[in-house]
């Protein structure tokens, strides 16, 4: 944007340049003077043209010199918001980093602490069923014995 306003001032002041110089001689040619008169005004002419110049220049390089600072200072104010977004951003995904991994590390432990219930109850629960296995094998065992004692008095009775 910057370049299309040079570029327009850089082609009105040669416009303006050209335009001046091309009246200038027209009417210098086309009314009749005599050669001082001549001389006097396109001398008149000349400083007309270069003071018309010299305005236009610094027109120019004014308005040239306020663009750049309106730049200068828009970009400085984007640097510096681009610059405390991301400074934020940068701690919001620290904080959010440190969450997820001490949520990891608390689940770890949790998995950890259940497997060891898990592993306690289950030998608990193994213990519990070697017993009462234990216990029902004793208990048929017994009620064999008791059952071939009562078929053995049964049999020496009918003997």
């Amino acid at each position: 944007m910057s370049n299309d306003n040079d570029m327009n001032t850089k082609d009105f002041l040669i416009g303006a340049l050209v335009g001046g110089l091309v009246g200038a001689a027209s009417a210098l040619l086309l009314a009749p003077k005599t050669g001082k008169e001549l001389r006097e005004d396109l001398n008149t002419q000349a400083s007309v043209a270069k003071e018309r110049t010299s305005d236009l220049t610094q027109n120019a390089l004014v308005k040239g010199s306020e663009y750049a600072t309106l730049a200068k200072e828009k970009s400085s104010v984007i640097a510096e918001t681009v610059s405390e977004q991301s400074t934020h951003l940068l701690g919001r995904v620290k904080e959010l980093t440190e969450n997820v991994k001490r949520d990891v590390e608390e689940l770890s432990q949790s998995a950890d602490e259940l497997t060891e219930e898990f592993q306690e109850s289950g030998a608990e629960i193994a213990e519990t069923v070697k017993r009462e296995v234990a216990e029902l094998h004793e208990a048929v065992t017994e009620e064999n014995k008791a059952a071939e004692t009562a078929n053995e008095e049964t049999q020496s009775e009918k003997v």
